[in-house]
């Protein structure tokens, strides 16, 4: 019989994903391990293997459809002697949120509707019928869908019921803490009233996620920030000389002695390297690094693991590989998903000194400013040194300003005398 094939869960926080694009074709055999599509999840994109064997007998999801969720059918594969005409669609999971195909929505929103006309006297008389792509789209704009008209089979509310109505004031009244907008008009409604000129570019997964969990991050974790000066003169010397000695093999940056030194200073100071929760601090055994790293769809952060336990070269060979296929979207969930610590490194644009959002449910990250030679005062002499910043940004809940002020001092040890890193 025909095997469906359902949209994977990639990660543990995964409900939905974006079906970024087919590398099958219908009619197509296919083997299991075979790669057939590539999945958009909130944090990168990443290939999908078959795991059974067969000819793609229909692709139920369009590449590029939004919102398709977790284990709904994306396609079935034909097994030998079966033909597309025993495939029967009206079995098959309805079609994810924002499904192209308007044949197939009716379909699923006639059969939600009669369901809910024979299930009518259980459920109150109140209930809205409405799409799952239009409840989120109403979520959004601040729409109470109790006074929106349908234009969908029996009367069901559909994604562009909700486009062509405005926001009310007491729907956006209620919006989440979580919901990555203003209380205030959005910007687009500002926009059309003042007849600026804009042109609009989609968020991705990868925004979309980043943005709620920042603004929830932001609006429930008590931050503190903590920042010290870090003298560079050591390091860049220790730096110059093992790039020199390398003879090219490999090159050092400033941001693998951070790693280093944030990584030797949990591991000297473990108190830092901790979780809130409800119930208990969670303490880890190592330093796993996380490392923001910019790409074309948004921040991603691959991590070092165990880095306490790596050398220099080893950190900077690992983390240009992470790098690179963190811009190219092809990072698995094991790269980039955990992490004790955060890093975020500024210093290549010029910044000299930000406080950074902690990434829970991690309690500490640094915010690395850029090496600015500048006159300090040692020994009584007024002299020039190169001079970096660094902010410690907390939860407070479970790093206090105590514990994050003695992390600190152990990280600028290490900075300053790289050597003891090497001990």
């Amino acid at each position: 019989m025909p095997i469906n094939v359902t949209m994977p869960a990639l990660s543990p926080t995964m409900t939905e994903g974006t079906l970024a694009k087919w590398l099958k074709k219908e009619g197509d055999a296919v083997a299991a391990g075979d790669v057939i599509a590539e999945i958009e999840t909130d944090k990168a994109t990443m290939e999908v293997e078959a795991v059974d064997e067969g000819t793609l007998g229909k692709i139920v999801i369009a590449e590029g459809t939004e919102g398709v969720p977790v284990n709904s059918v994306i396609a079935v594969l034909l097994e030998e002697g079966e033909k597309a005409s025993d495939i029967n669609l009206d079995a098959q999971n309805k079609p994810a949120k924002g499904a192209p195909a308007p044949a197939q929505n009716d379909k699923a929103g006639s059969a939600q509707a009669s369901q809910g006309q024979t299930q009518a006297q259980a459920k109150p008389a109140d209930r809205v019928f409405a799409s799952p792509l239009a409840r989120r789209i109403a979520k959004d704009k601040g729409v109470d869908l109790a006074t929106v008209k349908g234009s969908g089979p029996r009367g069901r509310i559909v994604k562009a019921d909700i486009e062509n109505t405005k926001s009310t004031g007491s729907s956006a009244g209620q919006r989440t803490a979580s919901a990555p907008s203003s209380a205030g008009p959005d910007a687009a409604t500002l926009a059309n009233a003042y007849g600026m000129e804009y042109v609009e570019i989609p968020n991705n997964n990868i925004k979309k996620v980043t943005a709620r969990r920042l603004t929830e991050a932001k609006q429930t974790i008590p931050h503190f920030y903590l920042t010290v000066e870090c003298i560079l003169d050591n390091l860049l010397a220790a730096r110059k000389d093992l790039n020199d000695q390398a003879n090219g093999a490999y090159k050092l940056s400033v941001n693998d002695f951070v790693i280093k030194a944030s990584a030797m200073a949990l591991k000297a100071y473990p108190a830092a390297n901790v979780s809130w929760s409800d119930a208990a601090i969670l303490q880890y055994k190592y330093a796993d690094i996380s490392i923001a790293v910019a790409t074309p769809n948004g921040l991603i952060t691959p991590i070092i693991k165990k880095a306490e336990t790596k050398g220099l070269q080893e950190i900077s060979d690992e983390m240009k590989a992470l790098a690179a296929r963190a811009r190219e979207g092809k990072l698995k969930p094991e790269e980039f998903q955990g992490g004790s610590f955060s890093i975020s490194n500024l210093g290549m644009f010029g910044v000299s000194e930000f406080n950074a959002i902690v990434n829970p449910p991690q309690s500490c990250i640094l915010a690395v400013g850029a090496g600015v030679e500048r006159p300090v005062v040692i020994n009584g002499k007024l002299e020039i040194r190169t001079v970096m910043n660094v902010t410690l940004s907390t939860d407070h809940r479970s790093v206090d300003g105590a514990v994050g002020a003695q992390w600190l001092q152990f990280f600028k040890r290490y900075i300053e005398n790289p050597v003891s890193m090497l001990i």
